[in-house]
Order: structure tokens, then sequence, then C-alpha cells
């Protein structure tokens, strides 16, 4: 069968539009865990620490810098470590930032008054976060820019994935830090928090052992 008539068939079957639907809902809720994150004052995870920093110093919005920084990441995805990007992963530079600066406009998005408040808020965006990135990658359109990246150095280093991960994300997060952006509480919270969220909701809406397909 001609590759153009398996892309026809694919794009046009009900298993698609039933994906397409679960990434777009994940990548929503993944912006409004990242805004509750942001709104409870109390640090941020290291690429939210980046992009806050790029934001202050531009003076352009937080999902602004986060789609600027994602576009960024995505070039050097493709032009160092020769990844392929699929259409979640531009669907995730063009649509989380957008949604978060859309959460942190609407009324109901509470400011946390307090360092106890801004836990108990840090942990309700941070668990909002797991749930997103467990739709959106389970939806298995392509990862976003970021982990992208990680996965193409590690590739290209011949260095593992964990290692290459923490080495970028120390680096984004003093970056982050030296740009003005909020380190803290929040900040250990995710190192400790994101990874055992992510791998419950993808067993949850991806395979038995935690790990969405390709």
């Amino acid at each position: 069968m001609p590759v153009a008539t398996r892309a026809l068939r694919a794009v046009t079957s009900a298993d698609f539009w039933l994906r397409l639907v679960r990434l777009n809902l994940g990548l929503a809720v993944l912006g409004l865990g990242i805004a509750t994150m942001l709104e409870a004052d109390i640090g941020l995870g290291p690429w939210t620490v980046f992009h806050q920093g790029v934001s202050l110093v531009t003076g352009i919005s937080f999902g602004r810098a986060m789609q600027g920084v994602g576009l960024l990441v995505l070039l050097l995805s493709v032009l160092l470590t020769r990844t392929r990007p699929g259409l979640g992963t531009v669907l995730n530079m063009l649509l989380v930032g957008p949604w978060v600066d859309l959460f942190r406009s609407l009324a109901p998005m509470p400011h946390a008054a307090s360092t106890p408040v801004g836990i108990v808020q840090f942990l309700a965006g941070l668990a909002l976060q797991g749930l997103g990135t467990g739709l959106y990658i389970s939806a298995r359109l392509g990862a976003g820019p970021r982990d992208g990246l990680v996965l193409g150095l590690a590739r290209l280093t011949n260095v593992s994935v964990r290692a290459t991960r923490t080495g970028l994300e120390l680096l984004v997060l003093l970056s982050g830090w030296l740009l003005g952006g909020q380190v803290g509480l929040g900040t250990v919270l995710f190192a400790l928090g994101i990874g055992p969220l992510m791998q419950l909701f993808l067993r949850v809406f991806g395979t038995r052992d935690g790990r969405a397909r390709a």
C-alpha cells in the first residue's frame, strides 16, 4: 500500500481523532497545572523557572516565552539530533503557553496568600501537570519538544536518558534563576513529585508498565 494512502487512512480514522482529542485535552490540563503552580508562588520546576526568567527579561507574557523557548528547543532537536517531530510535538509547542496565559487571566485563578496555601496549591498544580502529561503522551502523536531534545541528545551522546535529562534540567534551572525565575520549595516538590505522577498517569492512560508507546 502506498505511503500516501496509509497516511490518508490514518488521519481519517476515528482512532486518530480520538487520540487528537486526548492530546489537546492533555495540553489544556497541562496548561492549567502550570498556571496553578505559578500562582502558588513558592518556586517552580526547572523549565518553568527558565520560562519565567525569559518572560521577566523580555517583558513578554509567560505563555509567549514558553512558545519561544519551545520553538528554539524544537529547532535544536531537529538540527542537532535529527529528531523528527510529531504532530503532538508541534501542538505542544504552540498551545500549552496560550493555555497558561488564559488560565492565569481568569478571575477564579487564585494567588496563594500564604506559604501553607501555596504548598497545597502547588501540589494540586503538580497533580494536574502529571495528569496532562499522561494524557498527551498516551495519545501517541509525539512527545513535547523538551522531551524530544532529551531523547535526541541521549542518543547522540550515548549517555543515559536519566543523566541527560538531569544535566539539561540543572542547566536550565541555573539559567532561569540567573534570569530572575523563582527557585524555592516548589522546585524541590516538583523534582520529587513529577516522576512518580507521570508514571502513575501513564499507567492509567498508556501501558501497564507506565510507558506510552512511541
